[in-house]
């Protein structure tokens, strides 16, 4: 349906997979081809592309040459795949996977972190062998706030901070006390994390869509969607990479005070900054009693530690505490009192340097590859975190794009597959720079220029 809030394309996807899953669609059974589907449905041909190009890509779907697209003959059960995780399905094996999140990470500090975790398991007194306290080790809580107030302003003491387990539980916990609280909606940015929407949902709140420009978040629209709530990424905006600018950041706190709103700020990719010029200070700084700003290790150490931070206003954290009390019993102690050494130590801002400066080479590859192998296309937003945003020529065929990587052994995403409402923007490309070799991220962008100079 046109005036669903679901693209098209997700719309077919969605159709396809419950037809498959139902038993309607049989293994081994020919679709139509794109251009008939397109013209049945009455939509563009590339939105059909697009379609069965993440079809196959999740393994539904196969295209065998001359026999047009099947459904796959032996289909494994599907997957349980986190909210926060699912950007599309599982990408099958291909030469280069430039799609955030997953298992595209950086290198691990195994030598930092092993000489941490040795330290912390031998001074370890036996009461830290017990259950943790649900905020959090006081060790670390006093660590976490000083080294967020040293590198990114955060205003907090230790008391105020609370270690969770990655952003995905802060998440969870806030969309529950927000729920007890009698909030119904929260805005978030668009485009923005797809998985993030899908988690929102499934806690139990509407999701508002808020446009995003060149200065982060729109927020006379933000004013006008009535929310009382709003999940922002303000320093590194997911996924256009744009840094909310400082009349956007004095309007948002300003709307926080008039409406007694709250700004939850998912600071995701933390310490990863190498543009030129310092990184944006937090929001919460600017107006601490209405804003919660939420951290993780995620994006700079590992996302399989689980480990991730708040600074909240002494009401909020009591409530969340009490949300988390009914479903578990804390963050690993082990793991937290390595953390702490790591940060006592100084360890983490070595690992930091040595980390930025390996995606400051990535940036810079990727920016010389898309000068010479994608005429017209540009590297925008911020240098930060792992990925980057790739704009196309404005009349590029995304979708068609995308498709056309995969079949070249290049996974990668278009922008509007992180947008919500369908409207006209430029093309683009959503690029995971970070994991790869140097001369793989120009082999990889040698290979999405000679598709679009195909199409």
């Amino acid at each position: 349906m046109r005036d669903s809030g679901v693209s098209l394309t997700a719309q077919i996807q969605s159709f396809i997979r419950r037809e498959i899953s139902e038993g309607v669609l049989h293994p081994g059974t020919r679709l139509p081809s794109s251009r008939r589907l397109a013209h049945d449905l009455a939509v563009s041909r590339s939105v059909v592309v697009e379609a069965y190009g993440q079809l196959v890509a999740e393994g539904y779907l196969e295209a065998v040459q001359g026999a047009g697209t099947r459904v796959v003959r032996h289909l494994s059960p599907e997957p349980v795949v986190p909210a926060l995780l699912d950007e599309g399905g599982e990408v099958p094996a291909v030469r280069w996977n430039l799609h955030t999140g997953g298992r595209n990470l950086p290198p691990f500090p195994r030598r930092e972190w092993l000489a941490c975790y040795q330290r912390a398991l031998w001074s370890a007194a036996s009461a830290d062998h017990g259950y943790p306290p649900l905020a959090g080790e006081a060790g670390l809580r006093v660590e976490l706030a000083r080294y967020l107030g040293r590198v990114r302003g955060v205003r907090a003491t230790g008391e105020r901070v609370m270690v969770v387990a990655g952003f995905a539980q802060a998440l969870g916990l806030l969309c529950s006390v927000l729920r007890e609280d009698g909030t119904a909606a929260i805005g978030i940015e668009d485009p923005g994390h797809p998985g993030q929407r899908q988690f929102v949902r499934e806690s139990g709140l509407r999701v508002v869509p808020v446009p995003v420009d060149e200065e982060g978040i729109d927020t006379e629209a933000l004013a006008a969607s009535g929310v009382r709530a709003v999940l922002v990424t303000p320093a590194h905006q997911f996924p256009t990479g744009v840094a909310l600018s400082a009349r956007r950041r004095e309007a948002l706190m300003r709307w926080a005070r008039e409406t007694g709103g709250l700004v939850v700020e998912d600071d995701y990719d933390g310490g990863l900054w190498y543009e030129r010029g310092p990184r944006p200070l937090a929001l919460q700084r600017l107006a601490p009693e209405h804003v919660v700003y939420a951290g993780t290790a995620s994006k700079t150490l590992a996302p399989g530690l689980r480990l991730g931070w708040l600074a909240a206003p002494e009401d909020l954290l009591d409530r969340l505490l009490r949300a988390r009390a009914r479903h578990d019993l804390g963050t690993d102690v082990l793991t937290q009192l390595a953390f702490a050494e790591m940060l006592r130590g100084g360890l983490l801002d070595r690992h930091l340097r040595r980390l930025n400066s390996h995606c400051r080479r990535r940036r810079d590859a990727l920016e010389e590859a898309v000068h010479r192998h994608l005429p017209g296309a540009e590297v925008t937003g911020r240098a930060a975190g792992l990925h980057a945003y790739v704009r196309l020529p404005r009349h590029t065929d995304e979708a068609g794009v995308v498709a056309g990587a995969l079949r070249r052994s290049v996974a990668v995403r278009g922008g509007a597959a992180f947008r919500l409402r369908p409207r006209r923007s430029a093309p683009a490309l959503v690029v995971n720079h970070a994991h790869l070799p140097r001369s793989g991220v120009a082999e990889a962008v040698r290979t999405l220029g000679e598709v679009v100079s195909r199409r």
